[in-house]
């Protein structure tokens, strides 16, 4: 049973940082992208980032490569996301996903996703 859990989400001020976790279990990831997706209310979901497992490749959004970084610790099992400089349009359930294709729109494997608000 393949299981992506995500952690870390909450409420957050405008400017404000919050770290996304994503331990994934259940099958070996090696050749694997761990993706990163978020989807605002009424807004379709969208691409935020990806890593390679063994974490030589990084995707970004080109909106949002400035103020969010994706990193994993292959080891852990565990992918982040750091975010940077939140603002209220941030606010999104955030998805771990993994694919072998880092350029699918619907990855294999999806998380159930973490509620992140961005708000003062």
């Amino acid at each position: 049973q393949v299981r992506l859990v995500e952690t870390g989400g909450g409420l957050v001020q405008p400017g404000g940082s919050l770290k996304l976790s994503c331990t994934a279990s259940g099958r070996t990831f090696e050749g694997y992208f761990m993706g990163w997706f978020r989807q605002a209310p009424g807004k379709e979901r969208r691409f935020v980032g990806a890593i390679r497992w063994n974490g030589d490749t990084t995707n970004y959004a080109a909106s949002l490569k400035d103020r969010f970084t994706v990193s994993i610790d292959s080891a852990k099992n565990t992918v982040y996301l750091q975010m940077n400089s939140l603002k209220p349009d941030d606010t999104a359930v955030y998805y771990c996903a993994a694919n072998t294709n880092v350029w699918a729109r619907e990855y294999e494997f999806w998380g159930q996703g973490t509620q992140v608000t961005v708000s003062s």
